[in-house]
């Protein structure tokens, strides 16, 4: 039981460690081959914050657990708006003025309904997996594409600005991507071994380990880079991060975990889990867009978001045992 908690712990702080270095590397990679700034910070650094939830999954799925796989993904969604938009938005609060991220928004939510769907026969198919997949490539291809012609967009200034900020030679982009990796898959199995022991000591299933422990360790990228953007004035970035990891967790992450292990959704999966993700994307629609065209999330509403997550995370330990 000591040594399952040490690899969880250690899995997370190498985890933690490991997704930054990978993004670094990756980021400045792909700007030095001349990728423009915004692609770099919508794909690149929206997508590699995700890294961990998606190298998780894998292992999870691979190694059989599909609940940890599931939760995590699920799990990190809503963590990524109720804790993460929730503490941002109370250190500064949230005023969009990307139309990027505007748009990205209702197609966040169509994504959402469609998870949804996809589970309310209480099975995740190969069929259900293919078709998240086309999803995805759809989506990237639109944020090429929207990205190609808005180059003037306030998030493209902001991830100059960051790209010229963290500037790194190609010699040591490389090496630090590649490296950034492997600890990535070895963290990741250090985490889902030592997460699937600590349910198995408690007798708590792996769903709500995925949900919990597992879920808020993966989104401790998404975490430190939502903080840094909003203690810099960078919100477009904060909240394009967070739009760019659920959409990346519900396509890929998923997609991805369904292909390798189909499996059975229990049925509080769509009667609690994805009813909270729901109200909570839906919450960041209506309050990001407004008729005034600059939806503004204060610190009301990052405090709301911060409690809803409290209660859920309470209710889930509670019912757990």
């Amino acid at each position: 039981m000591l040594l399952a908690l040490i690899a969880v712990l250690a899995g997370i702080v190498l985890l933690v460690w490991s997704a930054d270095k990978f993004i670094d590397g990756a980021s400045a990679t792909a700007h030095h081959l001349g990728m423009p700034s915004l692609l770099v910070g919508m794909i690149v650094v929206g997508f590699g914050t995700s890294a961990p939830e998606l190298v998780v999954s894998v292992m999870a799925a691979l190694d059989g657990n599909p609940g940890i796989a599931l939760g995590n993904a699920y799990g990190s969604n809503i963590v990524n708006i109720a804790l993460i938009l929730g503490l941002t938005a109370i250190i500064h609060p949230i005023v969009v003025h990307s139309t990027i991220v505007r748009k990205e928004l209702p197609l966040l939510l169509a994504v959402t309904v469609v998870a949804i769907m996809q589970i309310m026969d209480g099975e995740l198919s190969r069929n259900d997996a293919l078709l998240l997949f086309l999803l995805l490539f759809v989506y990237m291809g639109w944020t090429i594409w929207q990205g190609m012609r808005s180059k003037s967009d306030v998030l493209s200034h902001e991830f100059d600005f960051e790209l010229q900020t963290h500037q790194m030679p190609l010699k040591k982009a490389i090496p630090l991507l590649i490296f950034g990796l492997i600890v990535l898959v070895i963290s990741s199995r250090l985490l889902v071994w030592g997460a699937v022991e600590i349910a198995q000591s408690f007798g708590v299933s792996e769903l709500i380990i995925g949900l919990t422990v597992v879920a808020i360790g993966t989104s401790l990228p998404e975490l430190a880079s939502s903080i840094a953007a909003a203690r810099k004035g960078e919100l477009d970035i904060a909240i394009g991060n967070v739009i760019g990891s659920n959409m990346f967790n519900t396509l890929a992450v998923v997609g991805l975990a369904g292909m390798i292990h189909p499996t059975t959704v229990p049925h509080e999966v769509l009667q609690r889990d994805m009813v909270v993700m729901g109200i909570l994307t839906l919450s960041l629609l209506f309050f990001t867009i407004s008729l005034k065209g600059h939806g503004r999330i204060g610190r009301l509403k990052g405090g709301t978001w911060l409690f809803s997550f409290i209660a859920y995370t309470a209710y889930l330990i509670n019912t757990a045992f």
